[in-house]
């Protein structure tokens, strides 16, 4: 599991919005950026960062695994998730170990 911070929607705050502001709305794939950045660290080259943000959106879309956030199964990295301060990213990886014909 890879928890992340959500950034805060200064644009709401700037409006008054405060309440909103906390409800975030954010695409699958920026969420997958803020947990590749997380798992490879701030200081990470940002051509690591790309290199690894695309294998991992394409690995989604490629069905390689699963993707959990806050315990909701997502497939699409263009769908958009509404986030509170943070969220649980959890990935399951499929099985891909051929099963013995009997």
């Amino acid at each position: 599991m890879i928890r992340v911070r959500i950034p805060l929607d200064t644009g709401a705050v700037a409006r008054g919005a405060e309440v909103f502001a906390a409800a975030t709305p954010l695409r699958v794939r920026e969420l997958l950026a803020l947990a590749v950045r997380e798992a490879i660290g701030e200081l990470a080259p940002a051509d690591k960062l790309f290199r690894s943000v695309q294998r991992t959106v394409s690995g989604l879309r490629a069905g390689e695994y699963t993707l959990h956030i806050d315990g909701r199964v997502f497939a699409d990295p263009d769908a958009v998730v509404v986030c509170d301060r943070t969220a649980d990213l959890r990935f399951f990886v499929r099985d891909r170990t051929p099963k013995a014909v009997a």
